[in-house]
């Protein structure tokens, strides 16, 4: 009969008591140390002593006791829901993510797809976190942050083009970027627009508030502007760019820079030359739109918050009765390039 190979005996796990007798401290002051307490004064020495003790034993800080002793963790929930996946959002989420991890936060995503309002904030609350950052694609209402707050959040943030009430609102206001890209269009003698509207349901968020900011836009530009379905795929791009001259539309706001990248293409084998007989114009100013020819046109999107993300996130932690705050996170620029 075979037999499996034998396995190393563990050891007890080491505890903060093991930590605090080889340092030579006391447990209070392992705690203070390696939970990052600024609030205790502990010379640099003896910081070192812990650490080093710590590592020599492999001990790690209890995270569930440490919830259990303070009523909420050291943890920001981000729900995982529909966000673009351009530049900005990606470089909004990766400083972020590494400011909360500087201040000693554990920052953790939640797949929240598919959860109601009310089954999410439970979800959520369950993990007892010290706040909570919503994107607007994912259903937040206001007896789901009572739930949160009477759990032990002590921030609920949202994240998206409208505010929540009870929630602090970090606001990204697509309607300026269709607006953006429209009125560059009409410095560019153009008068008659179509706005890409992409048929992936994710993107509605996103693509509704553009559409409404290019219309409102145009209306004050004695412009024309139609909405125009399209499908991520290159037979929808090729019928669109084969019913462009029927159209008579002179320029399109493409919703994002891929979906301008892809438009520009099937119109360019469909004989519509870019940009005398269609200006094009995307969004996200991505590298690889600069590198086509004609070179794209797009709108370029930056935080306006001077301050970083992470530090706001981190006083409304500690200062759970402020009153709910609206930031503007979003500012719009044209880029002209070729394509326009």
């Amino acid at each position: 009969m075979s037999q499996l190979p034998e396995q190393p005996t563990e050891g007890p796990v080491p505890t903060s008591a093991d930590v605090a007798r080889l340092a030579g401290v006391s447990r209070a002051t392992v705690s203070y140390v390696l939970n990052n307490n600024a609030q205790v004064r502990i010379s640099d020495q003896t910081r070192r002593r812990v650490r080093e003790a710590a590592d020599e034993l492999g001990y790690v800080p209890h995270a569930a006791a440490r919830t259990l002793r303070a009523g909420h963790s050291r943890m920001v929930l981000l729900p995982t829901g529909h966000l673009p996946t351009g530049p900005l959002h990606l470089r909004f989420l990766r400083e972020l993510e590494a400011g909360l991890r500087r201040l000693d936060y554990t920052v953790v995503q939640y797949g929240s797809l598919g959860l109601g309002a009310d089954d999410a904030a439970r979800a959520w609350a369950e993990l007892r976190p010290a706040a909570v950052i919503v994107p607007g694609s994912v259903p937040l209402a206001p007896a789901g942050i009572a739930v949160l707050r009477r759990s032990g959040a002590k921030a609920v943030i949202t994240l998206g083009p409208q505010p929540v009430e009870g929630a602090h609102a970090l606001i990204m206001d697509q309607r300026e970027v269709g607006g953006c890209a429209v009125r560059h269009l009409l410095e560019r003698g153009r008068r008659r627009i179509g706005v890409v509207m992409p048929e992936d349901p994710g993107t509605a968020l996103f693509a509704a508030p553009r559409l409404a900011g290019a219309r409102e836009a145009a209306l004050s530009g004695g412009a024309h502007v139609e909405a125009l379905p399209l499908r991520y795929d290159e037979e929808s791009a090729a019928s669109l760019a084969a019913r462009w001259p029927a159209l008579g539309l002179d320029a399109v706001f493409a919703y994002d820079d891929t979906y301008a990248m892809l438009l520009m293409r099937a119109l360019h084998d469909a004989g519509t030359e870019v940009p005398a007989e269609a200006a094009v114009v995307g969004a996200d100013d991505s590298m690889l739109g600069r590198l086509l020819r004609p070179r794209l046109s797009s709108v370029r999107m930056e935080l306006a918050i001077a301050q970083p993300l992470a530090d706001l996130v981190d006083r409304l932690v500690r200062h759970p009765r402020t009153p709910p705050e609206r930031h503007e996170l979003l500012r719009a620029r044209a880029v002209h390039r070729e394509s326009s």
